[in-house]
């Protein structure tokens, strides 16, 4: 969810290429001129010091090692790909391989579109399916309408990500606590901090950190038909069921019971995450991106971080894709790229450097808190438990989820009444797919 209006403005921005006929131009769909065979035009938006800029750099050199063909590395923006993608892909420009975001909005808008290529056939001669979870394989695979979960692969991811609880261990220790297994838990740690005087839960109710809550206790009274409903669109999603009931009236709750401060609604992601770091707060959902930011920055105290405890299911998702654009000059060169990507020596410095590396043993990783985050991580995928993030299914629901929970916790308007605003924009927003 953190990455969510990126999406939706880009949706926004390669539908109106679309329209005026921007993204029709150039060459045709059905491919570029042939490449030398020997040059390979790479793509991505990882800065050079983040755990993917280190792997890809090395498999740079691996490459360039074993085919003897070059690699010419353009340096673009997450901006600058998402909002040219449809002009760029549609040329002789293209790329032969680039990093896309995942999801309906934008890799599965470009697959619906004909600008990256069906890699379906690579797929199964290089074995990457093996080495992906079912829930890893939704999110690179697309119908031929551009839903995720489709039969057709569109993209390769070699990282993940995931929603959990990282949690002070000094702060526990000096309360008398322990770190909580189940639910039940859970909610004596949040009640005994509160009798110590202690808000427990860092949160952000004006950005992404709340919504993020919402979902995940309403993942803890749903199963994977819920998560399919509401995500993949198999099924209608009851707005005023147990699921989201349960997680809109519990999110009230913890505000009336202080779990959360009572000014959460201004509060925005970055104030919540430094809010854990300065030991303000013990406690904080959400997910391993803050990961290595936290072994940087939060080292006057230990800290851990456990999937949500007693949940089944976890928001998460592969991370970006690669993709191959219908215009790539040399796609074989890009796949021999991709493979490269997804070796344990590879996946082995994502992990080492603070990213979720989706094939590797964690005899490889030498930092002890990287590896038991791997192991988490694992533990996700081997129980089929990533379940994307709230405000996928919708263009702009990102903005809707954030708006009405703020409603919810200032207490303009009830459990009830949140329900029904949320599931009319949903209903709305996901009418087309359905």
């Amino acid at each position: 969810m953190a990455r969510i209006t990126r999406r939706t403005k880009t949706l926004a921005a390669l539908a109106a290429l679309t329209a005026t006929g921007v993204a029709i131009s150039g060459c045709s769909a059905g491919g570029g001129d042939a490449g030398d065979g020997q040059t390979l035009k790479l793509w991505h938006y990882e800065g050079a010091d983040s755990a993917m800029g280190k792997a890809w750099a090395e498999a740079i050199s691996i490459f360039e090692e074993e085919t003897g063909a070059t690699v010419e590395f353009e340096e673009k923006s997450f901006e600058q790909i998402q909002k040219t993608a449809s002009q760029v892909l549609d040329t002789d420009a293209a790329p032969d391989l680039m990093e896309f975001n995942k999801g309906n909005a934008t890799a599965g808008f470009l697959a619906s579109t004909g600008l990256i290529s069906d890699i379906s056939g690579a797929v199964e001669e290089y074995g990457w399916g093996d080495k992906l979870a079912p829930s890893l394989q939704t999110t690179a695979k697309y119908s031929e309408d551009g839903v995720m979960g489709g039969d057709m692969w569109f993209g390769v991811p070699n990282y993940g990500e995931f929603v959990g609880v990282y949690y002070n261990q000094d702060a526990f220790a000096e309360a008398g606590l322990e770190i909580p297994t189940t639910y039940e838990e859970f909610v004596d740690v949040l009640d005994a901090f509160v009798a110590q005087g202690v808000t427990p839960l860092a949160e952000a109710g004006a950005e992404y950190p709340l919504g993020q809550l919402w979902y995940q206790l309403a993942l803890l009274e749903g199963d994977r038909g819920f998560v399919d409903a509401y995500q993949l669109y198999d099924g209608e999603v009851d707005w005023q069921g147990p699921e989201i009931s349960s997680a809109t009236e519990t999110l009230a709750e913890y505000v009336d019971k202080g779990y959360i401060a009572s000014d959460v609604s201004s509060v925005k992601a970055e104030d919540a995450g430094v809010s854990f770091i300065n030991g303000t707060s013990p406690i904080f959902v959400s997910g391993s991106w803050w990961f290595g930011r936290f072994v940087a920055e939060a080292t006057g105290f230990d800290w851990t971080m456990t999937a949500f405890p007693g949940a089944d299911l976890s928001l998460g998702s592969s991370g970006n894709l690669w993709v191959v654009p219908e215009n790539a000059a040399n796609k074989e060169l890009a796949y021999e790229f991709i493979d490269i990507t997804m070796r344990p020596e590879i996946q082995a410095i994502i992990g080492n450097n603070g990213g979720l590396p989706i094939a590797v043993d964690t005899a490889d990783i030498d930092d002890e808190k990287s590896a038991g985050l791997i192991d988490t991580f694992n533990g996700i995928l081997e129980a089929d438990g990533l379940s994307f993030y709230p405000d996928w299914p919708a263009p702009g629901f990102y903005d809707v989820i954030v708006q009405e929970l703020q409603g919810l916790v200032t207490g303009v308007q009830d459990a009830e009444t949140t329900n029904a605003n949320l599931g009319e924009q949903y209903d709305e927003g996901t009418a087309e797919f359905r």
